[in-house]
Order: structure tokens, then C-alpha cells, then sequence
């Protein structure tokens, strides 16, 4: 493969730390993106569990490529006070592990698929705040469009863009997440082209919103990532693979490359990766 920078949510593979990083060395991968550490969430570690995590990406050459945080991911109707002291502890967090990204989210609330404007003032309100503190630190916060959040679609993820982006609050591309919303990924990809720093590497189908390996959906990934790299993007693919059992995945047309993998966690993620190798193949 000839692009090096390859992330993943290895906690995929397991929760252990130690076997997470042997997959990763095994497929020759030099990133992560830290979200289950030894079965705790990367918000939640201590002082100690942070650095023997440090040491643990030193002695294995893997260098984490964003914090892959809980934050935003609460409702709008939750103490907002004590998500803001977990969102500095992730600060926190990134700035011992020397990470400059930490994903993020934008709210749910208790309604459907319709925001008020009282409830968008509110999560612009709370961003500014936390996109303060990244300017503060020197991080940057990158906004992953995760369905039923305030920016699932399009329009409001180009509404966040439009009102807050600016170098330290970013989004991630997350092909999946717009299919399950029933957003046309080449549209988006159109809006949001100036404003993506980051790409999160999964598929799914329209019809049921089934995660599928890169390539073998509706998230026209293959045409992402060309569009992508022709306008110079040079940052993160990180695999969040979210496949379900092989079983289900039986019925796909996938390549020889995809055979023989090993069973459970680390098979899922190995294909999730080889997905993407072959789509990489394509594109460069």
C-alpha cells in the first residue's frame, strides 16, 4: 500500500491494548485512534494508565493519530458542566499522548429528526465554548457526523462548518454515518470538501444501513477518497470497521485478498483494512 497514513479503532480487534498493537504491527500499521484501552474508554484512564499506554506506543512504533472521544455524544438535556470537565480532561489526555486531534460529536436531543432553533443556539453555544478551549491548548476538535446527533446531514454539518469551522474545530468524513442517514455521500463530500481533516474508513448499505467493508456499499468511497486526493488531502484514513459476524458477510462479492482471515475481532478489522488497501489500489 503506498499511503502510509493508516489509523484504525483497533479496540475492534479486542480490548487489550497488547493485542491490539500486535495486529496492528502484524498489518504493518503505524496509528491508532485510542478509544477502548484495556476496557476502559480513553475519557476515563488515569494519570499512570496514560503513561504506561505511552510507553506501551513507544516500544510497539505506534503513535496515536486522533483521541477517538465520547465527547458530544451526550443529549442536550444532560448536565453540560460535567461533560465540559471530561471534555478537559481529553484535552488533558491528548496533550501527555502528543495528539493534536480529538474526534467529537454534536449532541442529541429528545426530539426526532427536526432542531429547533432554541437547540441549535444551544449546541453552537457549547461548541464555541469547547472550540475555545482547543484553541487554548492547541488541539483540534474534529466533528464526526454521527447519526441522530445534530450533525447527521448534510445541511446541518455544513451548517456547523459555516458557523464554527476555523482551524481548531474540523470535520471528520464518516462515508457510513451519512449513508444510515440517507445522505448522498458525493454531496456531502461537495459541502464539506474545504472543511475535512480527517476520514473515517467504513461502508454501509441504504437499504438497511449495514456496515459492509470499504467499497462494497453505498458510500462511494472509492470516489470520496479519489476526490480527496486530488485536491491534495494528505491526512488520516482511519478504519472503524463496526462489522458484524462473517457469517453476514458471506454474500459479498469480496476479493481473494480478503480470504483466509483470522476469526473474531482481529478478522473483521484485517478485512476492514484489506477493504480499504484494494480501494487505495484503485485510487492512487
Amino acid at each position: 500500500m503506498k499511503y502510509t497514513k493508516i489509523s484504525g479503532f483497533s479496540d475492534e480487534i479486542a480490548e487489550d491494548i497488547d493485542t491490539q498493537f500486535r495486529v496492528l504491527n502484524k498489518l504493518n500499521m503505524q496509528y491508532f485512534e485510542p478509544r477502548g484501552i484495556d476496557g476502559k474508554n480513553i475519557a476515563e484512564i488515569s494519570d499512570g494508565e496514560v503513561s504506561a499506554l505511552k510507553r506501551k506506543m513507544k516500544e510497539n512504533g505506534i503513535t496515536a493519530s486522533s483521541i477517538g472521544s465520547p465527547i458530544g455524544k451526550v443529549n442536550l438535556a444532560d448536565d453540560f458542566e460535567e461533560h465540559f470537565t471530561q471534555f478537559r480532561r481529553v484535552v488533558e489526555i491528548a496533550g501527555m499522548l502528543d495528539v493534536r486531534y480529538i474526534r467529537m460529536f454534536s449532541f442529541y436531543h429528545q426530539g426526532g429528526e427536526e432542531w429547533s432553533e432554541q437547540e441549535r443556539e444551544e449546541v453552537l453555544t457549547r461548541l464555541r465554548r469547547m472550540i475555545a478551549c482547543a484553541k487554548e491548548h492547541g488541539v483540534v476538535l474534529l466533528h464526526e457526523n454521527e447519526k441522530d446527533i445534530y450533525g447527521d446531514t448534510v445541511e446541518r454539518c455544513a451548517d456547523l462548518m459555516t458557523e464554527l469551522g476555523c482551524a481548531h474545530f474540523r470535520a471528520v468524513f464518516d462515508p457510513a454515518n451519512f449513508v444510515q442517514c440517507g445522505q448522498d455521500t458525493r454531496k456531502a463530500y461537495q459541502a464539506l470538501k474545504e472543511h475535512i481533516a480527517y476520514v473515517h474508513i467504513k461502508d454501509a448499505f441504504l437499504a438497511d444501513g449495514r456496515v459492509v467493508p470499504a467499497g462494497a456499499g453505498d458510500g462511494n468511497v472509492e470516489y470520496v477518497l479519489e476526490k480527496l486526493f486530488a485536491g491534495g488531502y494528505d491526512g488520516f484514513l482511519s478504519i472503524e470497521p463496526h462489522l458484524g459476524s462473517f457469517a453476514g458477510l458471506e454474500n459479498l462479492e469480496l476479493d481473494d485478498k480478503m480470504a483466509d482471515l483470522p476469526q473474531g475481532g482481529e478478522g473483521t478489522f484485517t478485512l476492514a483494512y484489506r477493504a480499504l488497501e484494494s480501494v487505495l489500489e484503485r485510487v492512487l
